[in-house]
């Protein structure tokens, strides 16, 4: 899509939520089965997702972790959104992309001591941007970016969580 489709299509976007909030408002659903060992399949919409641990600590290795997806999701959600703001804003950006690492203690997960947390203890992002833009706007986008990323706030902020339990007979 290029840039002119691409601004059109988020104003026109943009537009019907001003105009009716309700419309903003989606319920997104990942349905997911182990298959076997460690692998699990997720379907998203009409995609279907791989998810799987490393040989090494018992998996098939038939497709990335769960927490290595929370890199990905990370990653690619600062991508698009950096395409967006920089879209909406004027702002020149020839290309982004993302590196992310998070440091992650396994005895967390094995339950080996308690006071370890199961999931990440650091995460580092590097934004690489191709722009010519001037210092200000750089700025402006990354303010922008880090203020709407979709997955940087579930990362950062406590997401109200319910779960529920059902158990089934063989």
């Amino acid at each position: 899509m290029s840039q002119p489709e691409l601004a059109d299509a988020l104003e026109r976007t943009a537009s019907v939520f001003r105009a009716d909030a309700h419309k903003a408002r989606v319920t997104l659903r990942s349905d997911s089965t182990l298959q076997a060992g460690f692998h699990s399949q997720a379907r998203l919409r009409s995609h279907q997702i791989d998810i799987d641990e490393p040989k090494g600590i018992g998996g098939t290795d038939l497709g990335a972790s769960p927490v290595e997806l929370v890199l990905a999701a990370l990653g690619s959600c600062q991508e698009i959104t950096y395409r967006a703001f920089a879209t909406a804003l004027g702002i020149p950006l020839d290309g982004v992309a993302v590196s992310v690492e998070g440091d992650i203690d396994f005895r967390g997960f094995f339950a080996i001591d308690e006071t370890v947390r199961p999931g990440f203890s650091a995460l580092r992002v590097t934004v690489n941007l191709t722009t010519s833009a001037s210092q200000a706007q750089v700025d402006t986008l990354v303010a922008a970016v880090n203020r709407h990323c979709p997955v940087l706030d579930m990362l950062s902020t406590p997401v109200p969580s319910h779960f529920e339990t059902r158990v089934q007979a063989p």
